[in-house]
């Protein structure tokens, strides 16, 4: 699958986008090695730090301001769920990917309320990872199809309550439409090459779902489109 267009590093050094700053969030050593060697391969993204565990990860993030986190949910000082918390308590949460081997849908669940922004298993290839952190730069999310729907049975099964409008407006055909491609966790400009409309199209109506629903990204969207029974 053909990456996305870069965006995040949105700054134009020299009439090129800067880089994708990327930092790596991991516990195990080889993987940590691993990821960083792949992604130098890639032109435009740049890992920027690196941390073996949650701790250093809540110290070291706020000083580099990376454009996107890989993120580990299973660490032994403090869990990727515990870095979600501490970078949002200080305001100082970038665009987190959420890379994962186990399938405990409580823990997917959770990271989303927390503000992951997209999933992958660590198996994932390295196109598909490269068009990932590509997405999150850009402002988009992306949650692995075989996750999101670990995180649907996840939510119907311990429903949250949202602050949104009561009743909230109700959803066109179209943004219906739209939603159930979020819900499978397709990027705009997926959505956009389904559906035979411009993109910045799908970006309009992605914003009035949030608006309509009250929340504040894509997933908690996904997860009130749930809570309404609207997918």
């Amino acid at each position: 699958m053909a990456a996305g267009s870069v965006g995040g590093g949105g700054a134009e050094e020299g009439g090129a986008a800067a880089p994708i700053r990327v930092f790596l969030v991991d516990d195990q050593t080889l993987v940590r090695q691993g990821l960083g060697s792949l992604l130098a391969m890639l032109p435009g993204i740049e890992v920027v730090g690196e941390a073996e565990g949650g701790r250093a990860a809540v110290e070291r993030i706020p000083g580099l301001d990376p454009d996107v986190v890989l993120l580990d949910l299973r660490m032994p000082d403090l869990d990727g769920i515990g870095v979600l918390e501490a970078l949002a308590e200080a305001g100082a949460l970038p665009p987190t990917l959420i890379l994962t081997t186990f399938d405990e849908d409580s823990a997917l669940l959770a990271a989303v309320r927390r503000g992951a922004r997209g999933f992958l298993l660590k198996d994932v290839s390295l196109e598909r990872l490269e068009e990932a952190i590509r997405t999150l730069a850009a402002g988009d999310t992306l949650i692995q199809p075989t996750l999101t729907e670990r995180i649907v049975r996840a939510a119907l099964a311990c429903p949250t309550p949202f602050e949104a409008l009561d009743p909230p407006d109700p959803l066109t055909p179209r943004e219906v439409d739209v939603l159930r491609f979020l819900a499978g966790g397709y990027s705009n400009r997926e959505i956009a090459e389904a559906l035979a409309v411009a993109e910045g199209t799908v970006k309009n109506h992605v914003s009035s779902i949030l608006s309509k629903l009250g929340v504040r990204d894509r997933t908690q969207a996904v997860l009130k489109g749930l809570e309404m029974g609207a997918l």
